[in-house]
């Protein structure tokens, strides 16, 4: 519940610690905006607080041409553990309705579709239709302001089959037809630059921590970190068995607590998913002050580093071949490791590489790693697996396959998925830092254990003990 007091004070100072925790609509004027608007205040009287910009549309209010609530970090989709609600706002956003019908979605979540109706109007108040064609039209919003991309081209970017359809649902949920918007908008960059987006979190950002994290394990010709930017190679597969490729570098710039993200794609179809895999992978919808205000008051004597961010990898399958190839050796040697592979099995991408796909893995003799012969079976096993389209997509779950233990699931899992609630206490860092938490229980910070996990491995260790101890993120 949302208190009124609170979003007051948090709208009268234009607090951007709040920005995507709620939105404000204002009943003179029909639309809802964020909590930062340059706007003159409107009158307490005049306001209506939303905890969402969905809530807000569906109550009647149009978006603010001005502080853009389609820019803003989203409210978390985790509410504390995977609910089957949470899976089909992910999926959804990811492209599953406009991949597929609603009756596939449903089987990919072993829930009837009356069940998920019931629950998207007993927890939105709108139907799976409804929330995915507002996710896309504040995506093609966003897109409008921010590119100069052709209208057709953002309809399409944005998961709309045709102009048509694309033209009644943005003027119907947004209240403009989007020539009229682009027109007000104006040109926000010269035609032939490439593609160029803004992605907002709420501060405090840790990005020293998360530059060093990503600095110490980067696999060159597929990633790049630089001091104040960290960019990869990237490859999109869709459900229905089209794959885009394509690169991106996001830059942070402090000031507007944002990233700066020049991005390539060679498929704009993808561009939805792969914006969203992008924020999911710098963790920018984490709300690090509540985060860190559980922490503290569960394991007080903890010295926090604020705003600290999970270090996301691309995809849950990366993630597993990582773990495993970081199974009971050093991360430098894990790193040497996950090198060599994407240099033999890797697709070629300008200078660089794509991460190799399940198929390449499986379907290699892995000759180019030096590791026990178990572990390389394993590493098949898995990649056949994820080949096969028989892998579960919560990580948590792998154990069931032979080889893959509770930290390669659990690790997988907090940097594949940016599961929330992980806690990795078979890592070797965590466990050399347990004696920072003075007693306190590790079980009481859930549903953020992966926060307090990453909190951990950031603590100052004497310089023996801090470097290259097996299963150590």
């Amino acid at each position: 519940m949302l208190d009124p007091a609170q979003c007051r004070q948090a709208r009268l100072a234009r607090d951007a610690r709040f920005d995507g925790r709620f939105v404000v609509g204002v009943t003179t004027t029909g639309i809802y905006c964020r909590p930062i608007c340059p706007a003159t205040p409107p009158r307490e009287a005049n306001v209506r607080y939303f905890t969402s910009a969905l809530a807000a549309a569906e109550a009647g209010f149009r978006p603010c041409l001005r502080c853009r609530p389609d820019s803003a970090p989203d409210s978390p989709a985790w509410r504390g553990t995977r609910t089957t609600l949470e899976r089909a706002l992910r999926l959804i956003d990811d492209g599953a309705l406009r991949d597929g019908p609603l009756g596939a979605l449903c089987e990919r979540l072993g829930v009837g579709e009356r069940h998920l109706r019931r629950l998207f109007h007993e927890q939105l108040g709108v139907s799976p239709k409804a929330y995915a064609q507002h996710r896309q039209c504040l995506f093609a919003k966003q897109l409008l302001h921010q590119t100069t991309l052709p209208i057709t081209d953002i309809g399409y970017a944005s998961g709309f089959r045709s102009l048509r359809r694309f033209n009644d649902a943005f003027l119907n949920r947004i209240g403009l037809a989007p020539r009229e918007l682009r027109r007000r908008a104006g040109t926000p960059s010269q035609a032939g630059e490439p593609l160029t987006l803004w992605l907002a979190y709420r501060p405090p950002y840790a990005w020293q921590a998360l530059h060093d994290f990503h600095a110490g394990r980067a696999i060159p010709g597929l990633e790049w970190v630089g001091e104040d930017h960290y960019g990869r190679h990237i490859r999109w597969d869709a459900a229905d068995g089209r794959a885009a490729t394509g690169q991106f570098t996001a830059e942070h710039v402090p000031e507007r607590h944002a990233f700066r993200v020049r991005l390539e794609l060679d498929d704009l179809q993808a561009l939805s998913p792969v914006v969203r895999r992008i924020r999911r992978v710098l963790d920018l919808d984490a709300d690090t002050a509540t985060i860190e205000a559980h922490l503290a008051d569960t394991c007080p004597d903890l010295a926090l580093v604020e705003g600290l961010r999970l270090p996301g990898i691309w995809s849950p399958f990366e993630a597993g071949v990582r773990a495993i190839l970081g199974q009971q050796v050093s991360t430098d040697a894990a790193r040497g490791l996950v090198i060599r592979l994407v240099e033999a099995l890797g697709e070629p991408a300008g200078n660089g590489y794509h991460f190799p796909t399940p198929a390449a893995v499986a379907g290699s003799a892995l000759d180019c790693l030096r590791m026990p012969g178990a572990r390389k079976a394993t590493l098949k096993r898995f990649a056949s697996w994820y080949a096969d389209g028989e892998a579960d997509d919560e990580p948590t779950a792998w154990t069931t396959l032979k080889g893959i233990g509770p930290w390669t699931a659990s690790y997988a899992a907090l940097r594949g998925t940016s599961h929330p609630d992980i806690w990795l206490d078979g890592d070797a860092g965590v466990r050399r830092a347990l004696p920072c938490l003075h007693g306190a229980d590790p079980a009481t910070a859930a549903p953020w254990r992966s926060y307090l996990t990453l909190q951990l491995w950031s603590q100052p260790l004497p310089t023996h003990d801090a470097r290259n101890q097996a299963n150590e993120h």
